[in-house]
């Protein structure tokens, strides 16, 4: 029992990065998963990585131990936050087809944040999310939480949180994600453009056609259709941003672990 108490500061700061971790990660922060659900999953999971981790010196409970309990909230927080920002890219990706579709006038509620979010944006995102689901990517979430404790050990006092370096990387991530979500909504923003041009012309060439009626069922029906005919390259790209998003979360573990 003696050895137990001792044992307890260990096991509840790895129960604060793994809970921290669980509020903003994808899949496990959305509101549709019930709250008894994270907090048992997230002691099971603290108790199971307490077993596989050694820590070199005793932890005592004095105002060291309230700055480790800050930086175990913040490493999960940071965490979390990098894996969603990857996904985003998604949703980002499908504002700008809604700008070209003319759906941007129309947004639905998303489920995770209660925000107004764009309506192909959301259902690109909830198909990356059900695809992460399928492929177990999940586990990779758990998987990469559990082996920061390798880079950032829990006896750490501080980490560089505000350094120059971890500045770089957000807003390097912040770049790379339009840059992607760009690429990702090429094909079809590139040809409803095509079609904008020929309504051009063929509102030079026939005035009296009302170019503004036909356009917006137009583009709606070209724009649906190459989102059925690119749905494989659509998926094909989920699992290279999935693998980036992996890559992210190891490079802010190493800034953050030095």
């Amino acid at each position: 029992m003696l050895i137990w108490l001792e044992q307890l500061p260990v096991f509840l700061l790895i129960l604060v990065r793994i809970t921290s971790f669980f509020v903003s990660a994808p899949i496990f922060s959305m509101k549709g998963v019930p709250m008894p659900f994270k907090v048992g999953l997230g002691v099971f999971i603290s108790f199971v990585s307490y077993l596989t981790i050694s820590v070199e010196q005793p932890i005592m409970l004095d105002f060291t131990y309230i700055l480790l309990i800050l930086k175990e909230a913040v490493i999960g927080l940071a965490l979390g936050f990098v894996a969603s920002l990857i996904l985003y890219t998604v949703q980002v990706a499908g504002a700008f087809i809604d700008f070209q579709m003319g759906f941007a006038i129309a947004n639905v509620v998303d489920p995770q944040t209660g925000a107004q979010v764009p309506i192909l944006g959301n259902f690109k995102y909830m198909l990356a999310l059900f695809f992460l689901l399928s492929v177990n990517g999940h586990h990779l979430l758990i998987d990469a939480v559990i082996k920061s404790y390798q880079m950032v050990p829990i006896d750490l006092a501080f980490v560089p949180i505000g350094s120059e370096r971890v500045a770089l990387f957000i807003s390097s991530l912040f770049v790379q994600m339009f840059v992607v979500a760009f690429q990702l909504a090429i094909p079809i923003v590139g040809s409803l453009f095509l079609v904008d041009v020929a309504l051009g012309f063929l509102a030079r060439t026939v005035p009296q056609l009302n170019v503004f009626v036909v356009g917006l069922p137009l583009k709606i029906l070209v724009g649906f259709t190459i989102i059925l005919l690119t749905f494989a390259t659509f998926f094909q790209l989920l699992g290279g941003l999935f693998r980036d998003m992996v890559d992210a979360m190891g490079q802010l573990l190493k800034l953050l672990g030095g």
